[in-house]
């Protein structure tokens, strides 16, 4: 039986031959609207105050089904960290007042109590998200992430065909995209990724298009190198990385005036606030600057106070000028206009792995 290539499979996914875009049903209005008034209040807080963290991300799953060749944020071997402990810390991110929490791996979706850790990060009054491969989505599946209330998913799609180096494939995942299209209630973002002399860079055009057609939003990465700094693009990633931003130029992720240097390889500006207003927290509950530099403050998410959330707020990191970092200039760029650091510090590039993407709009 003859495989589909490439090409064809690019021409599949063009819009106009998609089934129709998810439906906004009144109840999935009246949800979204609630979402958008919950994220609206998060930063009227964070700009009114500095004492609390925005987002974290922490893992309760180490573990993960696929085994991208540029990812070290996995293995194949940990077991789930308990529920009890998951509820813990979640708990004490509520208790510093964390805005946004996101549950990231390993894949996440393989933890038995996944649902308990969604519910409770809600019960703390954080937005819940998460980023999934999206490998393990079943309409029952999708169903109880909604009624645990999830408020956004990210998958991040590499490339239209599988290879050597990622099987998160559009070939393979596109079912899954129909299937949270027709189910979920919460947000659904659509990640794709050029740089890293990724083979088809035009995929990433492919990917976007296919999951606006389908009524989700999408951004697009840069892959950063093993600790996380700046790698240009080269000429055909950078054609493509303009004209998907001309395509999603409406997204969602709006704090993105990093990004221009980034794509030309050159440092940017700012104030990483990285430790303070964003919190790694590993699946051993330690708390890092990011995915690609831990141990660095490496507390334990139990014993940090908000006092250390003041400090780090004005620590100087020296990876920070040529960082790639989406999440952590993201959630930086509330506070760019204030506060000068004065405590340097540098990381030791612990990380050499998955790129946690430079989304753009």
């Amino acid at each position: 039986m003859p495989t589909e290539t490439q090409p064809a499979l690019a021409q599949k996914y063009e819009p106009g031959t998609a089934p129709a875009a998810r439906k906004m049903t009144a109840r999935r209005r009246l949800i979204a609207a609630s979402r958008k008034l919950r994220e609206l209040g998060s930063i009227a807080s964070a700009v009114a105050s500095t004492s609390h963290p925005y987002m974290a991300h922490i893992v309760p799953m180490r573990r993960c089904n696929l085994a991208c060749t540029y990812c070290n944020e996995f293995d194949d071997v940990s077991k789930p960290t308990p529920i009890d402990e998951m509820l813990r810390r979640i708990d004490h991110l509520g208790r510093l007042g964390t805005s946004v929490i996101t549950i990231s791996g390993g894949e996440p979706l393989l933890h038995p109590e996944l649902d308990q850790i969604i519910a409770r990060i809600r019960k703390t009054g954080a937005i819940a998200g998460m980023i999934t491969n999206g490998y393990f989505l079943m309409p029952d599946r999708i169903e109880r992430l909604n009624k645990a209330g999830l408020d956004h998913m990210q998958i991040s799609i590499d490339n239209v065909m599988p290879d050597d180096v990622s099987k998160k494939s559009l070939k393979v995942l596109d079912k899954k995209l129909q299937m949270l299209a027709k189910h979920a209630d919460f947000h659904v973002n659509i990640n794709s990724v050029v740089g890293g002399g990724t083979a088809n860079p035009e995929d990433a055009l492919t990917i976007s298009k296919r999951a606006l057609a389908l009524g989700f939003s999408s951004t697009i990465g840069i892959i950063h190198d093993g600790s996380g700094q700046l790698k240009p693009l080269g000429e055909a990633e950078r054609k493509v990385w303009d004209e998907v931003r001309r395509l999603t130029r409406r997204s969602y992720s709006r704090f993105n005036g990093f990004q221009e240097a980034i794509a030309n390889g050159k440092p940017n500006d700012w104030r990483c606030r990285a430790g303070s207003r964003y919190l790694y927290v590993d699946e051993n509950g330690i708390v890092s600057y990011c995915s690609q530099q831990r141990g660095y403050p490496g507390i334990p998410i139990a014993e940090y106070t908000k006092q250390i959330v003041e400090r780090e707020f004005l620590t100087e990191k020296s990876c920070a000028p040529n960082c790639t970092i989406s999440c952590v200039h993201q959630v930086s760029y509330i506070d760019h206009w204030r506060a000068p650091q004065h405590n340097p510090i540098t990381p030791g590039g612990a990380g050499h792995g998955e790129p946690d993407l430079v989304q753009i709009q």
